[in-house]
């Protein structure tokens, strides 16, 4: 019984409405054609009550009727612009209130839908990318290697073609030596080459350790520096008398003084100074290596850490792949370093925070 006259239906609202709108028409007929006036008075009271009938209606169903549709309707072309900002905030227990809340929970739905399928877009977007810098980088290396592999496999030839018919046992040992210096030359930049995309392409990782680098850089400048007899240089250095202890690659680290110490050498002038330092301030610890030499043009700066950049004119000369490695391992780990002309030559640098 109670469910039979509840109003949670919006049909059960207008039928009620109905049928007390038409139980007080027929009572206010009656009731005012018992009054004690004339006809026309009578008539006049029944059309009255007849206007006041009408407003209660039409107040009823703006209230119940045309507002919630209004709401509703707004929701519905919010959601249709995809615009899931304010969620629709009808309530009732009729069927405009289920609407309401199944309006929320699609919003809800789509929102979450469209977030997925945003994450997934970005996912996409990085996956292309990184499929199109493999690509990229896979063609660089095919054009590097071809590039550079010219003039190694062209003396090897022209070697290898004199060697044929030579007949002098002395040149046929130096066309030799030639042919296998070359062929090493060809594996170092293959070696090298390889190394450097790898580190490129995130698939060599570093190796963290703590350890003295004082000791590292006096190990590394001996062999390179002191313990060769094809010295040309006036030899500088200001090391730190204690140890000094970094968090770091010492392999990769072992790697960056290497190629900075060969690359002063190379540049460095018959007899010129070749200046090393080491030194320690605001908590870092500072490596510079000075060459006396032609300085480097302003504005191939910023070019010589690109891998197998050369300097405009040849007159700072290298492999290119060096310096290329050099700026990867430290920008792996957020070191600062850089070059500059001083007068005389030029300097390379780079800084390690201390550890305890």
């Amino acid at each position: 019984m109670k469910e039979l006259f509840s109003l949670r239906t919006v049909r059960k609202k207008i039928l009620m409405l109905s049928k007390l709108a038409g139980g007080a028409l027929i009572f206010s007929y009656i009731l005012s054609t018992g009054l004690p006036v004339s006809g026309d008075a009578s008539f006049l009271i029944w059309l009255g009550f007849v206007f006041l009938l009408i407003i209660g209606i039409d107040l009823f169903m703006g209230r119940f009727i045309t507002k919630p549709i209004d709401k509703l309707n707004a929701s519905a072309k919010r959601m249709a612009r995809l615009d899931f900002s304010a969620p629709c905030n009808f309530v009732s227990t009729d069927e405009f209130g289920e609407l309401s809340a199944s309006l929320n929970t699609m919003a809800e739905n789509l929102q979450q839908t469209l977030v997925r399928l945003e994450d997934a877009n970005i996912q996409l977007e990085k996956d292309v990318e990184k499929e199109r810098l493999l690509l990229a980088e896979r063609k660089e290396l095919v054009d590097s290697l071809s590039h550079e592999m010219k003039t190694p496999l062209g003396i090897i030839r022209a070697y290898a073609e004199g060697l044929q018919d030579e007949t002098d046992e002395a040149k046929k040992q130096k066309y030799a030596q030639v042919i296998v210096s070359e062929a090493e030359r060809m594996n170092d930049l293959i070696v090298t080459l390889l190394d450097l995309s790898a580190l490129e392409s995130g698939a060599a990782s570093l190796n963290i350790s703590r350890f003295d680098f004082v000791e590292l850089v006096e190990t590394v400048a001996g062999r390179l520096l002191i313990d060769t007899p094809d010295t040309n240089f006036e030899l500088q250095y200001e090391l730190l008398e204690q140890k000094v202890f970094v968090r770091t690659d010492r392999r990769r680290m072992e790697q960056v003084l290497d190629n900075l110490i060969v690359n002063a050498k190379k540049n460095v002038y018959p007899s010129g100074v070749l200046r090393l330092e080491l030194t320690v301030d605001d908590g870092a610890l500072h490596f510079s290596i000075f060459n006396q030499g032609r300085p480097i043009p302003e504005s191939d700066l910023p070019k010589i850490w690109t891998k197998f950049y050369r300097v405009n004119g040849g007159s700072y000369s290298g492999s290119g792949l060096g310096l290329s490695i050099v700026a990867q391992i430290l920008s792996m780990q957020n070191l600062p370093y850089g070059a500059e002309n001083q007068a005389g030559g030029v300097r390379f640098y780079f800084s390690i925070p201390v550890t305890e």
